[in-house]
């Protein structure tokens, strides 16, 4: 993992490189004569010659990705470098090219046995390596398959977790229990709905731009636990990406069952059953049945629809689907499986934007060094020759990988379904104290600029009143309005 800029004294250039998946973030401006970077937008900020100038085009994709999409940032003229790329600038001049691409090279003949075995072989080498260094390494824990089979590895040394006050929201026990059962010192924290709250408008200032994912704050307070303890923690960042492990990479398999029904019949069928204003069993299906890949999904999330982004936005001039974004990178896995296809979609851009961006600033604000072990070459170049059938399939997802954690660790926890960090935002925002907070935000001066009042409003009031539900979408606002504040007011 690097992001380093070298200055060639005699030949006057700059060059800028980034590492191959962006475990490590760089921005940059050309403001003038001015060519500023940095590994954060805010020190970019406090430049002179730096206008602060909001990007509306970042705020219109967020609404869709829930996170600012590379490699645009919410400033206007400040980019971010994309991974595998590297920035060469002389004599004003910008040139940008990528040295590294993450290819699949898919080989159906695999046996199973055999490949569980060398992931086995390629996870606990790269772990090993990882582990070097002159100080202390302990681990993130949470009950999922991903940190518990990096944990395994960690035998007499320390993980760490954090968890809600509602059984569905809480890790620790699970954690604790694996803890146990390997041999570890386990340090943890339950962390409380006010003490949630208070910390988000610092934890917007630190990600720099507007993160919806809700479970960042956990990673700051998980993040905070470990650095009282260690200098450097092991994460499990990028094992669904690699290896298939997200539920929505079953989507493929699930609607093959029904791809004898022609697309026609079921656009019409979704036209009907979008008719009806509430939400039923069976009209999520209908809805995606109706849409190739590539029409449906932009990556692991995907909030407001083009057409909701414009009923609640004031501005939405210049404003570009979704797809216009991911259509290059489907460009690059044509006439690969449906699945691998969705892999490439998030290694490329959910990963950069959400995953591994909050991983590095939650980390970095505790002074703590994240690494990420699955994040390795020479873990990529195995799980890039994976079959969909070893990826994702009627058992499981992470199907290989789950076989070769489960060599290391109690069955019942390599068949967990994965939770990440799950944040209790949904049943936060049928509580009168928080629905209030969030209410007043949403009728600010601030949200008037950007948003029609009364349209955001009833989003709210439906999910209190238990309608429908909208904790994704209000939370997405709610977190831009709290970040707005902190760089703009």
């Amino acid at each position: 993992m690097f992001a380093f800029a070298i200055w060639d004294k005699q030949t006057e250039e700059l060059l800028i490189v980034r590492d191959f998946f962006g475990i490590k973030p760089m921005y940059y401006l050309k403001q003038g004569e001015s060519f500023i970077f940095g590994s954060e937008i805010k020190c970019i900020l406090e430049h002179p010659e730096t206008e602060k100038k909001l990007n509306i085009h970042a705020l219109q994709n967020y609404l869709s990705f829930q996170y600012g999409v590379p490699n645009e940032t919410f400033f206007e003229g400040i980019y971010c470098l994309p991974p595998a790329h590297y920035l060469k600038y002389k004599q004003g001049k910008i040139e940008i090219k990528r040295y590294w691409k993450p290819e699949f090279n898919i080989n159906e003949n695999l046996e199973l046995e055999d490949t569980v075995e060398k992931i086995d072989k390629v996870f606990k080498n790269s772990v090993e390596a990882h582990k070097i260094s002159d100080v202390e390494v302990g681990c993130f824990l949470s009950s999922g398959v991903d940190s518990s089979y990096v944990a395994t590895q960690f035998k007499d040394q320390k993980s760490f977790t954090v968890g809600f006050d509602y059984d569905k929201y809480n890790e620790i026990e699970f954690a604790k229990d694996l803890a146990q059962k390997i041999g570890m010192e386990h340090h943890h924290k339950s962390i409380s709905d006010d003490e949630y709250w208070e910390i988000l408008p610092k934890i917007q200032y630190y990600m720099d731009q507007p993160h919806a994912d809700p479970s960042c704050v956990a990673l700051y307070f998980v993040s905070k636990i470990a650095s009282e303890h260690v200098k450097v923690v092991l994460s499990g960042e990028g094992a669904d990406e690699l290896f298939g492990g997200y539920r929505i990479y079953h989507e493929p398999l699930s609607l093959k069952k029904t791809s004898f029904i022609p697309r026609p019949i079921w656009k019409m069928l979704a036209k009907l059953v979008n008719l009806i204003p509430t939400d039923f069993k069976g009209k999520s299906y209908i809805n995606r049945a109706s849409k190739t890949l590539e029409e449906r999904f932009i990556g692991n999330a995907n909030l407001f629809s083009d057409k909701e982004k414009r009923k609640i936005l004031k501005n939405t001039e210049g404003m570009v689907k979704p797809q216009e974004i991911t259509k290059k990178y489907y460009k690059d896995v044509e006439g690969l499986d449906d699945v691998t296809k969705m892999q490439y979609i998030d290694i490329n851009l959910w990963m950069v934007g959400d995953i591994l961006l909050k991983a590095d600033r939650m980390s970095m604000a505790n002074s703590l060094e994240l690494r990420v072990p699955f994040l390795d070459k020479e873990v990529f170049k195995l799980a890039s020759t994976l079959p969909q059938k070893f990826k994702v399939n009627d058992e499981n997802t992470k199907y290989a990988m789950r076989k070769a954690a489960l060599k290391n660790m109690p069955e019942e926890v390599s068949k967990r379904k994965k939770l990440g960090f799950p944040v209790p935002t949904r049943v936060w925002l049928r509580q009168e104290k928080y629905f209030s907070k969030v209410r007043e935000e949403f009728l600010s001066e601030n949200a008037a600029k950007y948003f029609k009042t009364e349209e955001i409003i009833k989003l709210l009031e439906d999910h209190y009143k238990g309608k429908r539900d909208n904790s994704r979408k209000i939370w997405a606002i709610y977190v831009f309005l709290v970040w707005y504040k902190q760089f703009f007011n």
